[in-house]
């Protein structure tokens, strides 16, 4: 059954600042967050969807879903600090910090709770909002979720070798992209298409063309991962999700985050839903658009929002330390 909760009342623009025109009912606003930038995309009505996108990537990523999904929903979409239209300080871009900001900027739109939507990095800052303020959560939907186990592609984890910063203006350079444009043209022409992951990589190296923008890049690779993979894992507190209805979704030829994680997590979640997208890799919201929306309309409708219940999330707590403790080792 979906949630009744209510479209908070309408947000107008800072003083100053226009809505900048994109799809059919999508506005792209801005907003002033403790002294900085943020910008977000909104639109439609009905229960709302907190859209949460990855690393080097911003709110643009959900634009293949966005209208779709704004037939049902209210959908709000964050440029993560650093990420898009956001500002880009030199500062805190730790899961947490992430966290506290998209807490914020529902607080700041008057938005009371809502169903979580993360990619990749912006599934562990799902995660990280559920845990540190379960009373602002729903549901929540992973899709090709960080935070779930240590592999990772070996692009994000050379993001944490010594010198990185160097490199990192090379790749990003107009004469590469413009090779890497030449190449899909070749792949195309021999009837290969390159994957969508490889163009929206593209896409993300390519923002970390100006120096604020691959600043905040590294410190936030360099927050969940090192050489070794991804060093934050959140699959010790999983049990957790017992109190909240969740939903994976995956692609089966995720190249960047493996489905394994997705499976295995699947299985750690009590009562989850886990969602293999056939052929799509890293983005099964591009790949498959129409069915991602579909997908998520469903889970809402046949789920109850969450009403976090502080005795019960004692409970599960101390029932874990103890099978923990009994089992001779800490709790992961």
């Amino acid at each position: 059954m979906a949630s009744t909760t209510a479209r908070p009342d309408h947000h107008e623009a800072p003083r100053g600042d226009r809505p900048a025109a994109g799809q059919a009912g999508i506005e792209t606003l801005h907003i002033g967050l403790h002294g900085r930038r943020i910008g977000y995309r909104t639109g439609g009505s009905g229960p709302l969807l907190v859209l949460i996108h990855g690393i080097t990537n911003s709110s643009k990523s959900w634009e293949p879903v966005l209208e779709l999904l704004a037939e049902n929903f209210t959908v709000l979409a964050p440029d993560l600090l650093g990420h898009g239209t956001s500002a880009k300080p030199r500062g805190d871009y730790s899961l947490g910090a992430y966290a506290c900001l998209v807490r914020d900027l529902m607080i700041a739109l008057g938005h009371r709770r809502a169903t979580l939507v993360g990619h990749s990095l912006g599934g562990g800052i799902a995660m990280q909002l559920a845990y540190q303020f379960p009373e602002r959560v729903e549901r929540m939907v992973l899709v090709s979720s960080g935070g779930l186990g240590q592999e990772v592609s070996l692009a994000l984890r050379a993001a944490a070798l010594p010198g990185a910063e160097l490199v990192l203006p090379l790749l990003a350079s107009s004469p590469l992209l413009d090779a890497a444009g030449v190449v899909g043209w070749l792949l195309g022409r021999i009837g290969l298409r390159p994957s969508s992951d490889l163009a929206e990589m593209g896409a993300g190296f390519a923002s970390l063309n100006e120096i604020e923008t691959r600043r905040a890049f590294l410190h936030t690779a360099r927050a969940v991962i090192d050489t070794a993979g991804q060093r934050v894992d959140a699959s010790g507190l999983l049990y957790l999700a017992e109190a909240i209805p969740a939903l994976l979704v995956w692609g089966d030829r995720d190249q960047i985050i493996p489905l394994a994680h997705g499976e295995r997590a699947h299985d750690l979640m009590p009562g989850s839903r886990l969602e293999v997208f056939e052929g799509s890799g890293h983005y099964p919201h591009h790949h498959s658009p129409v069915r991602f929306a579909r997908v998520l309309r469903d889970f809402v409708r046949a789920t109850k929002p969450a009403r976090v219940d502080a005795t019960r999330m004692r409970e599960l707590v101390l029932e874990h330390g103890e099978s923990a403790a009994a089992a001779g080792s800490p709790p992961a």
